[in-house]
């Protein structure tokens, strides 16, 4: 097993053959605005997945999609050379769903805002339905607090023998 800077390297390695590849060699009309986004390389060096993205719609996701599987042993064979190591692992195309998620975040941190926008603005000019600050406070003499000392200095032995 490869230890993992080794894998790193060689993931870094296929990361750029492919995306040369990718921009110059392979000349099929059904590839798209296509994107190297990560390669991942198992420990043993033997697979590869290739994470990529797509500019367009479904449909030309789709082209692409057939068009990397029908290049992957043209790719792979690249990759072998590149590389110069025994054996040439495996590759795997995998559609990144990272720009999609990102989208939904940013859809949704959108609609926070607006929300935020909308209380704010029917908070504006709003009063408190009691007091400001509705605590007690150590410094502030009130004449309930002198009644309620009186009560337990009334009952004080009493309460301390009952356990209370």
């Amino acid at each position: 097993m490869a230890d993992a800077a080794r894998a790193r390297k060689v993931a870094d390695r296929i990361h750029e053959t492919v995306a040369r590849l990718l921009q110059g060699r392979i000349k099929d009309p059904r590839l798209g605005f296509v994107t190297v986004t990560d390669v991942r390389v198992t420990g043993d060096l033997q697979q590869a997945t290739i994470f990529y993205t797509v500019y367009g719609s479904d449909e030309e996701r789709e082209e692409t999609a057939k068009a990397l599987r029908s290049a992957k042993g043209l790719i792979r064979s690249e990759v072998g050379k590149a590389l110069g190591i025994r054996l040439t692992p495996s590759l795997t195309f995998q559609l990144d769903a990272l720009p999609t998620t990102a989208k939904t975040l940013e859809d949704a941190l959108a609609q926070a805002r607006v929300r935020d926008a909308q209380i704010a603005k029917a908070a504006e000019g709003a009063t408190y339905a009691g007091e400001t600050d509705p605590y007690r406070h150590d410094d502030e003499d009130t004449g309930e607090a002198d009644e309620d000392d009186e009560q337990t200095a009334d009952q004080g032995p009493a309460r301390d023998a009952e356990g209370l």
